[in-house]
């Protein structure tokens, strides 16, 4: 017999942006939504804690909407669904990512770019996310994922790795590329893997020793802090760490025709750039802006046929602040992970 639908649920929102500190995210007791029109009810297995949840709770995104609960990496079982959803079997687990809607008339996503939709909305930004016990999602929008997976492995897949496979694909790596990966948290040491399962020898950056670690264990060619850099020039690159003082050194580390994607929603501000040294023999700096569909559905097909390894830390969801300090104070190698009913 499938479990009753409650009336209310425990979730975490953001109401007044400011620094982590002063608590902008805090538990509340939520009505569980009713799925309206085509979308469909979700209990919630496992959330992913994202930088852009941080970014969302400081203030660096500024809230669409009064108290917001964030959360756009939830894995779940289709609870309920409305009246015009596509009919799905109770129990069927899907995945609710950042990309919520678009317009799906617009001269964007006429071209297939509906990442760049104006009219588009996000989970956790422009409507409630999954740091709760259940959350809605248009079922045009919703992955589907194997059901015998560990949905808890399965939740940084739908932000983390679908946006470091955009990212990976925007620094347009050549066959048998050198590949640099700068900062190395959720979405990078996904993205590296599948630079390493296509043939790149991959060159991480970052501050963190035990980041550098598993990025030795995960078949990356080398791992070094950013005062040395990677051993050999770059075909491309893709910064993961928002930190705009770095775009100047990964520019600096590409070849001649090399490209650098920036994968952050939000970047500290990028110093003074040198044409001769930084773009001169047409190396490219590009930004990433969220991903489409087909980017989604792409690179879960790879990741559950390559076995993409994802390193997590699991937090019960009543210490979804616990888990958004610590990967501000740089203390989460992987993902963090919150699994409701927990703790």
């Amino acid at each position: 017999m499938a479990p009753t639908i409650p009336d209310t649920m425990d979730a975490w929102v953001v109401d007044r942006p400011g620094p982590l500190s002063q608590r902008p995210l805090h538990p509340a007791r939520l009505p569980v939504p009713e799925p309206v029109g085509r979308e469909l009810l979700v209990r919630i297995e496992a959330c992913a804690v994202c930088r852009t949840d941080l970014h969302l709770a400081e203030g660096d995104l500024l809230p669409r909407r009064p108290s917001t609960v964030p959360g756009h990496e939830a894995v779940g079982r289709v609870a309920a669904w409305g009246p015009h959803a596509r009919p799905r079997e109770e129990g069927e687990r899907v995945g609710i990512a950042w990309l919520r809607g678009t317009c799906g008339r617009c001269r964007y996503c006429a071209r297939g770019a509906e990442n760049l939709c104006p009219s588009s909305r996000y989970t956790g930004w422009d409507a409630d996310g999954g740091y709760a016990e259940y959350a809605v999602v248009d079922d045009r929008y919703a992955y589907r994922l194997p059901g015998d997976a560990d949905p808890v492995a399965l939740a940084p897949l739908l932000c983390a790795g679908i946006i470091g496979y955009r990212a990976l694909e925007r620094s347009e790596p050549p066959d048998g590329a050198r590949v640099g990966i700068y900062g190395f948290g959720a979405s990078a040491h996904l993205a590296a893997q599948v630079a390493v399962a296509k043939g790149a020898a991959v060159h991480v950056v970052t501050r963190s020793a035990r980041a550098r670690r598993l990025a030795a264990e995960l078949g990356c060619a080398s791992a070094s802090p950013p005062d040395e850099g990677p051993p050999e020039l770059l075909d491309s690159a893709v910064l993961f760490a928002p930190a705009g003082e770095l775009v100047p050194k990964a520019l600096e580390s590409l070849d001649r025709g090399g490209t650098l994607a920036v994968a952050g929603i939000h970047l500290s501000d990028v110093p003074a750039l040198n044409y001769q040294g930084h773009l001169f023999q047409e190396r490219t700096l590009r930004s990433v802006t969220a991903n489409t569909r087909a980017d989604g559905r792409a690179f879960l097909d790879f990741a559950i046929a390559n076995g993409i390894r994802v390193e997590t830390e699991r937090y019960p969801m009543s210490r979804a602040d616990e888990a958004l300090e610590a990967l501000a104070a740089g203390a989460v190698t992987g993902a963090a992970v919150l699994v409701p009913g927990e703790g």
